[in-house]
């Protein structure tokens, strides 16, 4: 049996992922769900990438965390591949990136997303550093495969997201590619929150190296439309 630490990406928070948690711990394993430093309802958000990859590898310290399965969503793939530079050899077992960025070193979030979204963002920013998704940009890109009434219910539990996170270049000792761990990409056929002249799969993906790929229907929240099919192919991604 294995252990998942899952991280959120930008705009949610650990508790979110409790319906994809269960199936996977109904399996027998067990399942992390940490918040990262900026994302819980009032924290600040003035914090920074190091801020958010600091707490995630507080949180896998302080809770003795060795052997893992490390999960990351969209935003949450810069944290992980920070993490994993900085944590002792022997803490992550594999990597697993749903839908997630890839970075390099001296990377930012800000430099893998088309010009679009960083303008959207500096124009929206609010006065104590975060932004939040639009919600028809929610709508039309981010849950395309659910109802309006669950991309409502979905973007209501959302919470504004501190935006220097975006704007921060990473510090790696080494690129992913580099890296001696097991690696794999969860690609999601309906996800539009990258435009198609920019694709996560395989233009992010293929800066893994070796890497396993894992297909799977839905949208790049499919962690509210169909959460367990994701429970499934976070084992089948995060499997020896």
């Amino acid at each position: 049996m294995a252990t998942y630490v899952i991280v959120h990406g930008a705009w949610h928070e650990g508790p979110l992922f409790e319906e994809v948690a269960a199936p996977i711990r109904a399996a027998g394993h067990t399942v992390h769900l940490p918040t990262l430093a900026g994302n819980a309802p009032g924290a600040d958000k003035s914090v920074g990438l190091d801020d958010a990859i600091a707490s995630l590898t507080a949180y896998i310290t302080e809770n003795g965390l060795t052997d893992i399965v490390l999960v990351g969503h969209s935003y949450g793939g810069m944290v992980i591949t920070g993490a994993f530079d900085r944590l002792p050899e022997g803490t992550v077992r594999r990597l697993v990136y749903w839908s997630a960025f890839v970075p390099n070193d001296g990377e930012s979030l800000n430099d893998l997303v088309p010009p679009h979204y960083t303008e959207m963002f500096d124009a929206i920013q609010a006065e104590d550093g975060s932004v939040l998704l639009p919600f028809p940009v929610w709508r039309e890109v981010f849950i395309n495969d659910g109802d309006a009434a669950l991309a409502q219910s979905a973007y209501d539990r959302l919470n504004p997201h501190p935006y220097k996170t975006f704007q921060d270049r990473i510090s790696l000792t080494s690129n992913p590619a580099e890296w001696q761990v097991g690696k794999s990409y969860i690609h999601c056929q309906e996800d539009a929150a990258m435009p198609a002249s920019l694709p996560w799969h395989p233009r992010l993906s293929e800066k893994l190296g070796l890497f396993r790929y894992v297909w799977m229907p839905g949208s790049h929240e499919v962690c509210f439309t169909n959460p367990a099919l994701l429970a499934q192919k976070f084992m089948e991604a995060g499997r020896d």
